[in-house]
């Protein structure tokens, strides 16, 4: 796989780049495991199961949409095509990136230059005649808020481990008849949620937490489909 080339985009240097839209299927096809945003729990658990992951130097836990029941596997990649119908934010950025400046509170935009998305012949352009298009323009929108929603994505994931909501599970699925059990990811706690006193559960409320919760909880019934999928591509 060819090595990432990230570079801060330029209106001179990069004046006749064209990117198309898209996912680096490439990459992805190694992901099993993607961040996703609160915003679109609703979306994702459409498609695919979702938990949260712990890391654990810094003992913080991060909401995760599953494509696979084990390291470097992606069920949803068919040779160079992704076959939901649905892909996270974290995963069609690419090859845009924000990244935060280190003395200032601003973010600069940067571009893969090697990602096969990236050309001088198709896609949409970039710049014209060195000012940014409205395709680069949305697309800036769309990467700030990413950045903005994967804060409050933190600030509701920090909540619910605040309320000791999140636990540790071990999931069992079935191939073929073969049991195989998926460690080291954390669900909502169903019952601890049932359990919370009255104020608490009106906090969830107010904060507007509890869609993302439900979506979560409904995501888990996913887990069938990427075991159907892996037996199906065994």
């Amino acid at each position: 796989m060819a090595e990432q080339q990230v570079q801060p985009l330029h209106n001179e240097k990069h004046a006749n780049i064209k990117i198309q839209n898209g996912i680096n299927v490439e990459f992805m096809k190694t992901q099993h495991l993607v961040p996703v945003v609160a915003h679109e729990f609703a979306r994702v658990a459409n498609e695919f199961p979702m938990s949260f992951v712990k890391n654990n130097e810094a003992g913080t836990f991060q909401a995760v949409a599953m494509f696979g029941l084990e390291p470097g596997e992606n069920l949803f990649v068919e040779g160079d095509k992704w076959t939901a119908s649905f892909a996270p934010m974290a995963s069609t950025r690419y090859p845009l990136g924000l990244v935060k400046h280190p003395e200032q509170d601003q973010f600069g935009i940067v571009i893969d230059e090697a990602s096969p998305l990236v050309s001088e012949t198709d896609g949409n352009a970039l710049f014209e005649n060195g000012e940014e298009t409205d395709y680069l323009k949305r697309r800036k929108e769309s990467l700030v808020s990413f950045i903005e929603f994967s804060q409050v994505t933190d600030a509701f994931t920090k909540f619910l481990a605040d309320k000791e909501l999140l636990i540790a599970q071990t999931l069992t699925v079935d191939i073929k008849g073969e049991k195989k059990d998926i460690n080291g990811i954390y669900l909502i706690d169903e019952k601890k949620l049932n359990e919370l006193s009255d104020a608490d559960f009106l906090e969830l409320r107010k904060r507007g937490y509890l869609a993302p919760i439900y979506s979560f909880l409904t995501s888990t019934h996913q887990v069938a489909r990427l075991a159907r999928l892996k037996a199906n591509q065994a």
